[in-house]
């Protein structure tokens, strides 16, 4: 097995708790590792054999930009699940959300979750 990764897709949503959140939105930045078998998809060196991250992207971009939660954790177990119900070569699936305008008094750079969800 192998790992197809796409890092730091930037997306612009309306996710959050507070209404300030849903109203004005945010930006939120998201990495995603699909395990997948690369030993046997690279020996036929064709698109169709694989999962291409073109679509992968749109899925993850669609799904951030079209759909609206309260927690990134709901964000990321949504596109996980999509992505292994869409994607059948897909073994496992490891998402990164990051979000930079917490509501929360204090000095950092960003929160972050990150699942691993298999098949």
């Amino acid at each position: 097995m192998g790992l197809i990764k796409i890092n730091n897709i930037q997306v612009y949503t309306y996710n959050g708790v507070l209404p300030e959140e849903n109203r004005l939105g945010q930006r939120l930045e998201i990495d995603v590792a699909l395990t997948v078998p690369i030993e046997d998809l690279g020996t036929k060196d064709q698109l169709a054999a694989t999962v291409s991250y073109a679509d992968v992207y749109t899925t993850i971009t669609e799904i951030a930009q079209t759909q609206q939660y309260q927690l990134i954790e709901s964000l990321a177990n949504h596109i996980s699940q999509a992505l292994l119900k869409k994607y059948q070569l897909i073994a496992a699936v490891q998402l990164r959300i990051r979000k930079y305008s917490v509501p929360i008094a204090g000095i950092f750079d960003n929160v972050e979750i990150e699942v691993q969800v298999n098949r």
